[in-house]
């Protein structure tokens, strides 16, 4: 359980890098700092695999390896390539 809880959480901490270097220099474009692009890309990206995380979990309590994973690739975009 602890095992997992903590490869949940490293992997989130990736995602939320992922997605904040994703916007670096975006921000500017649309007028906003590029740390709060940064930060809100890496929150929202946090956010949808948090709630996919959630969804799975509601269907049946659990959480399994395959759901985590699927949560997960929502926000990889080279799972889907």
């Amino acid at each position: 359980m602890m095992d997992t809880l903590k490869n949940v959480m490293m992997r989130i901490l990736a995602v939320i890098a992922a997605e904040a270097l994703g916007v670096i220099g975006a921000g500017s474009l649309v007028g906003i700092e590029v740390w709060q692009a940064a930060v809100l890309a890496g929150a929202l990206g946090a956010a949808r695999v948090l709630e996919a995380l959630a969804r799975f979990f509601l269907a049946d309590g659990n959480l399994s390896a395959e759901e985590i994973n699927a949560a997960f690739a929502k926000v990889d975009k080279k799972a889907s390539n």
